[in-house]
Parts: structure tokens; sequence; C-alpha cells
């Protein structure tokens, strides 16, 4: 039986467990999905009760099993995540929920469905770390299930595990979990080279087999001579590392020599020297391919030395080595380090192996759009590392290509703010210098400087990304804030109009309810900003019966009798329909230009109709509070052929080729350009307006989405409703 299976399991690496809470667990399960099948025809236990043995198989506690065995009960059946907390406590609670994906709201794209799945399962990581383990344990499964689905569902999750599970399971230092997710992801997104190279492989695997073992005859006969005890064996390349192999260095299968790697472990780290002494003097070392990962190990915890000699026939061989409990924790990463097996840390430095995952979880809160997360997630699960020291001698790991910018934000936010220089190895360098593997670093710093825009162009962190865009989007708030007050007080000097400090304030505070910002601050905001008028604000500060009124003068009259003209022939293409009332005349407002998708109201004009504005515009606010008699309901009936003008504002660095880039791709999508705005400063940078014409929100963010992609762009936004 399956659960017996499971539970034997468990006993054979933990003492007296508690194997009530796991039965409980299954039985709930078996009830829970009692009639549910899997696409395989498999009775849907099968799964959750798969994914428990993988997690038994790396030796994970009863509370991580338990939780396996229900993780799919809140998102698939009636069983509500509070039920389980009350049947099983908070602990498993969070577990499960920490897996669930986000199905009951309603998401434009599967990109911003997945991200914000991604995002959830972060944040419960950031309290318990077994949340990811679970959810590694599941993917594993179901890539292993993956031939039931179509051939599109098999390359989305094979795409998906690629580029996030299989590198999510490496930076945990799981490697035995991230070869098999790479090759199963591999022979579901290109099977005919995936067999292909499983034919090569093999048809000379009897020689290449034989060629190791005489090698390990050799090295064991010189362990024995100096008393090393030790296991060495061969290690097969996976077929998706050999095939990265033939795409990154642009060779044949045929030119490949290292298709098998050798292992040896021993019981202590200064065996493992003297195996790497031992190994120079039968074989030639090759030049600058010795790593020493166990003085400097890698972020992902994991230790080795690796070396590549020149083998008994003239071909590279790679050698590792390590001892039992480097393999362990290379093996199974973070399992192999998991605290609560029984009740005590098992690492005091468990925290700080995780770092970067605290990292991650910091600089996400920052970044609003599907796309923008994915892509940097990415980059921060596939990055490849060099090893740099602090002037005390710490050693710090940082991704590729990282600069001393990078360097200065991984140790402290305020150090990368104020960072005005660099010095490697004793010699000032410039601040886009690449570092390199034992380089020792030394950030000069400035309590009057800040951050250049221009370190966005060469910084290769995400978390140096998101702080340095954070620092200039409360710089550019503060101004805009200095700037409202100013012209809000000249105006009113300009007026001779004086208040009380208190009462002008208490008056602000009631045009902010009505205006749809936060507070005063970000009511002077957008006067800085030009998204309220200076005037209006002031009228709103008379008493009632002194505000001004202003009668439209006859040219007014006359545009007002031509926009309606125009509006009644537009009419039938705006795609909005009016409660209750049919043939009446309907325009966009143009202070907000609202688009499909954007939550819409109407207001019966006198004589033009109703005019449609967002229910966020800032003039729907007075006119609600004025005419509330005039506010109708209208819904959009979207004709598919029709566009809506947006204004889209554009901060970008200053560079001679900025305009063209966006005009490209706006084309390239098909949008016409009605209208470009554009001033820049001396501080380098260019402020745009475009005013452009699209069919839906859905649209407008996928053209957002390609601008900010645009080197140099460091914002883009919809224009605020005016």
């Amino acid at each position: 039986m399956a659960l017996d299976q499971l539970l034997n399991e468990i006993e054979s690496y933990i003492e007296d467990p508690n194997l009530d809470l796991v039965k409980k667990g299954y039985y709930l399960a078996k009830e829970a999905h009692q009639g549910q099948m899997r696409v395989s025809g498999e009775p849907f236990l099968s799964h959750p009760l798969r994914v428990a043995q993988i997690l038994a198989e790396l030796e994970l506690d009863v509370v991580s099993i338990t939780a396996a065995l229900l993780h799919d009960v809140v998102e698939d059946t009636e069983i509500t995540a509070d039920e389980i907390e009350e049947e099983f406590g908070a602990e498993i609670r969070l577990l499960v929920n920490g897996v669930t994906k986000l199905n009951k709201i309603d998401f434009k794209t599967r990109e911003e469905h997945q991200a914000a799945s991604l995002r959830k399962m972060f944040l419960a990581m950031a309290e318990d770390i077994r949340v990811v383990l679970i959810k590694l344990a599941d993917r594993l499964h179901n890539m292993r299930t993956l031939n039931y689905l179509s051939e599109e569902k098999r390359k989305r999750k094979a795409n998906e595990t690629l580029e996030i599970y299989a590198p999510l399971a490496h930076r945990l230092g799981m490697s035995r979990l991230k070869w098999e997710l790479e090759d199963l992801s591999f022979r579901y997104l290109e099977p005919d080279k995936y067999h292909e190279l499983a034919n090569k492989l093999a048809k000379n695997r009897a020689e290449r087999e034989a060629y190791i073992e005489d090698v390990i005859d050799t090295l064991e006969g010189k362990l024995e001579d100096v008393d090393i005890q030790g296991k060495i064996y061969g290690r097969p390349k996976h077929l998706y590392s050999i095939n990265q192999k033939i795409i990154n260095k642009n060779k044949s299968f045929d030119e490949i020599y290292d298709l098998t790697a050798l292992r040896v472990i021993v019981d202590s780290v200064k065996e493992c020297y003297q195996v790497l002494g031992i190994l120079h003097e039968i074989w030639n070392p090759m030049p600058g391919r010795i790593k020493d990962y166990i003085a400097m190990p890698k972020s992902n915890m994991y230790q080795s030395l690796h070396t590549t000699v020149i083998g008994p026939k003239g071909e590279p061989l790679e050698i590792q080595i390590r001892t039992w409990e480097m393999h362990r924790t290379a093996e199974y990463g973070i399992a192999a380090h998991w605290r609560y097996k029984d009740g005590n840390p098992e690492d005091d430095d468990f925290e700080k192996k995780i770092s970067w995952l605290r990292q991650l979880l910091e600089w996400q809160h920052d970044l609003k759009d599907a796309r923008e997360f994915m892509e940097n997630l990415k980059i921060e699960l596939f990055e490849d590392e060099v090893f740099v020291f602090t002037p005390k001698g710490d050693v710090m790991p940082l991704p590729k290509g990282a600069t001393p910018v990078d360097f200065a934000y991984h140790i402290h936010t305020d150090v990368g703010h104020t960072c005005v220089g660099a010095k490697v190895n004793g010699k000032m360098i410039p601040l886009e210098y690449r570092l390199d593997n034992g380089d020792i670093i030394e950030i000069l710093t400035s309590s009057d400087s800040g951050p250049s825009r221009d370190w966005l162009n060469f910084v290769q962190t995400s978390r140096a990304k998101s702080k340095i865009k954070k620092w200039f989007k409360v710089q550019r708030k503060d101004e805009a804030i200095a700037r409202g007050k100013e012209k809000l007080e000249k105006k009113l000097n300009k007026e001779n109009f004086t208040l009380k400090e208190e009462e002008k304030r208490q008056k602000l505070g009631e045009i902010v309810k009505k205006s749809g910002v936060a507070n005063i601050e970000g009511l002077y905001a957008g006067i800085g900003d030009n998204k309220f008028s200076v005037s209006s604000i002031i009228d709103k500060l008379r008493p009632q019966d002194k505000r001004k009124k202003v009668s439209p003068s006859p040219q007014q009259e006359l545009n007002k009798l031509k926009r309606k003209q125009k509006a009644r022939d537009n009419s039938d293409n705006k795609g909005v329909k009016v409660k209750g009332m049919e043939g009446l005349l309907v325009r966009i407002a143009k202070c907000c230009n609202p688009v499909p998708g954007d939550e819409i109201i109407g207001y019966i004009t006198r004589g033009r109709g109703v005019s449609v504005h967002r229910t966020d515009c800032h003039n729907l606010e007075k006119l609600k509070n004025n005419e509330p008699e005039r506010i109708i309901d209208v819904k959009w009936h979207v004709d598919q052929k029709a566009t809506y003008d947006v204004e889209l504002e554009i901060e970008a660095l200053d560079k001679r080729s900025l305009l063209q880039e966006l005009t490209a791709v706006i084309s390239e999508a098909g949008i016409n350009i009605n209208s470009v705005n554009a001033r820049t400063t001396k501080e380098k940078l260019a402020y745009i307006k475009l005013l452009i014409e699209i069919s839906s929100l859905d649209h407008m963010q996928d053209l957002i989405n390609k601008l900010e992609a645009i080197d140099g762009v460091l914002n883009v936004q919809r224009a605020n409703p005016s």
C-alpha cells in the first residue's frame, strides 16, 4: 500500500515520528479528492501522495509531508484554509496556502496570474522555506507525468519549469531536483534533439564507462598508498547540460569530450586538498580550471573543489572533490539543512544561507507590473556568480557582471545612495567597472551625494535597480510637492487671498477628500505636476457664495455646437451604452480619456448628451458634488474596431535616438500617434507626453511594457485624469 510505503520511508530517517499526523492528512485528502481523476486516468490522490514521497526521499519533517498530502485540497476541493487550520494548525495552513495558486481572482493575462501566484509563494517562503520545497516536489511529479497533457500545455509547463523552477532549485542548492527538472523540460521542449542526444550517448556508453573505470582504478591505488578512504565514481553529464555546452561553445556532439565527470567523496576537508594534490601529480591540470568552492562556497551553499585535468587518453576530465556532508548539501541543498527535523536549528547560519531570498522579497515589493516582475525574477534565479572581498576580508558573492555600485547596494541601501567612488585592489576605478573573482572592493561615500540616473545603464542586480528607481521616484514627488506649494502660495498672494494656516489646512483637507488623492501633500504634488489647476483649488478655498461663476463666451458656445455635431457623427463608434436609454448622444470626456477596461460613469450635460468619465476623474468629483442628479450609469459595449485617445507620460535618459526608438515601438504595435510633447532638463532627462489611439487597457499595458524595455527608459505611465 502506498501509504505504508510512505510511513516506512519516514521511519527510516526520523526517530519516533508523529505518523498519526501523516495518516490524518492522508485520509482527509483521500476523502476530499474522492471521485477526482488526473488526466492520466489515475485517482487524483496519487499526485499528493507522490509529492509527499518525494519529500520523504529528501528526508523532510512530518509537518512538510502532511502539508504535501493536503497541498491541493484548498485549490481543488470545497475544503477551506480555515478548516485546514482548525484540523491541523496554523503551521500546516501556512504551508498549504503558500503553494495554492490564486485561481479565484480574475487576471487579464496568464503572465499576471503566474506573477501573482509566485509573489504569494515567495511571501510564504519568507515565513517558512518549506513552502518552496513542497512546490518543487509538486512540480517535479507534474513534470514526470507531463506526457498526458496536450502538446501546447506540455510546452508551456516545460518552459515555465526551465525558466523558474529549475533555477529556483539551483539557488536552493538542490541539484538532484534541478537536473531532473531540466532534462524533463528539455525532453518536451525539443523532443527530437533530446532523443538524438540520448541515442548518441547510448552508442558509446560502454567505451566511456570502461575509460572511467580505468581512471578510478588508478586513483584508488594512489589514495590507498596515503591511507585515504573515499568513494570514487563516474558522474554522467545530463542531457540538458550537454546540449547547453554544444550551444554555448558552438561545438558538435563529437567535439564534446567531457561527457562523463569524476566525483571523489572523502571524510574531511584536509583530505579534499590532499586528493587535489594527488590528482595533479598523476595528470596535468588545465590552467584556469581549478576552482575552490570550499574556501568560497556558492550562495546556494554548494562546496567542492573542481579541477580539470588532461586524462590518460589526452582528453579533458572534470573532477569534483568533496566531503560527505558537502555531498549531502550539494544533492539536497536547503533540505539538507532543514532546522525543524528535531525541533532545533541544524545550522546557525541558516538565515545567512537564504539571504538572497530575503533580498529578492525586498525588491519584488517595488515591482508593480507582472512582466517586469517575471523578467527580474528570471535574472535573479539564473545569475552566475563572482566572489569578491570586502576590505575586512569577508567574501561576498555577486552576479557575474556586477559593478561597485551593485556591491554598495548589496552592503546597504544607504551605502549605495551615497556612493561617490570605488577602489578595487587599492586602485581607483570607474563605477561601471565589472568585478572579477578575488577583487577587493572599497566603497567611497559622501553624505551630500545621491544616485545618478546613469547608474541604471550599467548596474546588474535587481536590488540596485529598484533602489535607484525608488530614490528618484521619492525625489520627484518631493520636488513636485515643493513646486505645488510654491505655486499655490504665489497665486494666493497675487489675489490678496489670506487664510489662517489652520483654516487653510482644514479646507485643503476637504478638497483632498473630493480629489482622489491620499493627503494634502498629494494635492500639492498634483498642483506641481499640473494635474490640478491652481485657480480651481483657490476657487474651492473661497466661501460658496464668493466662488467665481464664468459664463461661456459666444465663441465657446459655437465650439460647443461644433463638438456636438462631431460627437453625434462619431457616437456610434464609442462603444458605450447608457442604462435604460437608446440613441442618446454619447461622447468620451477629454479630461480623463477612458478606454475599455476602465470603470466609467456618465454625466448628462446641458445640450451635449452624456459625457463619459473614468470613475477616478477629478472633474467627475466636482460634478457629483454640485449636480448629483445628472450622474447616470453607463457601460462598455465595445466595438473591436473602435480606438480611444490615451496620453502616456514617459521619463527617460536623454539620448539622440530616444524619440526614434519610442516611435518605432509604437509603430510596430500598429498604434497611431496623435501628438508628441517633449522637453529635456539640465540633468539630461527627457520628459515626453504622447497622445495615442488604443483599443483597450490590455492594448495600452502591452505597449507600456514594450516602451519600458527600451534602454534608458525609466518610467512609462498613463497620464492621471485632470
